[in-house]
């Protein structure tokens, strides 16, 4: 899942249990929406990316470098505290929203398509309530 800043959900995969996580952080900066907000042309990546140790490697930071993005990750034997728990509580938070939901939270549906669906209605609940609450 791709968040932005508030926590409000801009990209959600489905992927087999078996997948890693950080195979699938290309992919979703890839397909973040264009986001509006500044006049002019609307932004199409994000400009800083954030993730917890099991992200980090030279080449996926290089790759991110080269689009223009800067990846926020502690490297591995590093101590902790290095402060990125307190900016990433957003992510888990929306996971959490996402789990109030039955569906989502243990899965049910055999075919995929039909759990994209569910995982997508909740995304769209989500940020519906962001947006009223904004309101």
């Amino acid at each position: 899942m791709l968040t932005d800043a508030k926590g409000v959900p801009l990209v959600a995969h489905l992927t087999a249990a078996n997948v890693n996580d950080v195979l699938q952080l290309e992919p979703l900066v890839a397909a973040a929406p264009a986001v509006a907000g500044r006049p002019g042309r609307p932004r199409r990546k994000p400009g800083v990316v954030q993730g917890d140790r099991a992200y980090w490697a030279r080449a996926r930071h290089a790759r991110l470098a080269k689009q223009g993005i800067v990846a926020v990750v502690a490297k591995p034997g590093t101590p902790h505290g290095s402060g990125l728990g307190t900016l990433r509580w957003v992510v888990e938070r929306t996971l959490a929203w996402l789990h109030r939901f039955r569906r989502l939270g243990m899965r049910y549906e055999r075919r995929d398509d039909v759990h994209q669906a569910f995982l997508t209605l909740g995304c769209a609940l989500i940020t519906w309530n962001y947006v009223k609450a904004e309101l």
